[in-house]
């Protein structure tokens, strides 16, 4: 019989800790901390970017524009792994070999 007793005492010690535990912390004032972050990197200025976006603004005037086809080129180019196209070799005039 008194180990039951016991049981129960401890049964209501228990569920008593655990109201209070959580009666304190349902009043806690909690001033949370201002939350620090690390600054945002910024990736370098792209200039290849710059220039879709103007293309992108300029409309179907951009598909005439010889700064957007080469920016267009360029991206394709980057997207698809593949190396830059060489620039075409202009002929000088006058000499002879």
């Amino acid at each position: 019989m008194e180990g039951k007793i016991l049981a129960r005492i401890g049964a209501v010690a228990f569920v008593a800790v655990a109201i209070t535990v959580t009666v304190v912390e349902m009043t806690r004032k909690d001033d949370p901390a201002p939350a620090t972050t690390a600054p945002a990197l910024q990736p370098p200025a792209d200039p290849l970017r710059a220039t879709l976006r103007r293309c992108q603004q300029l409309g179907e005037a951009a598909t005439r524009n010889a700064d957007c086809l080469t920016a267009w080129a360029e991206s394709r180019d980057r997207f698809l792994g593949r190396a830059p196209a060489p620039a075409p070799a202009v002929p000088q005039s006058g000499t002879r070999e």
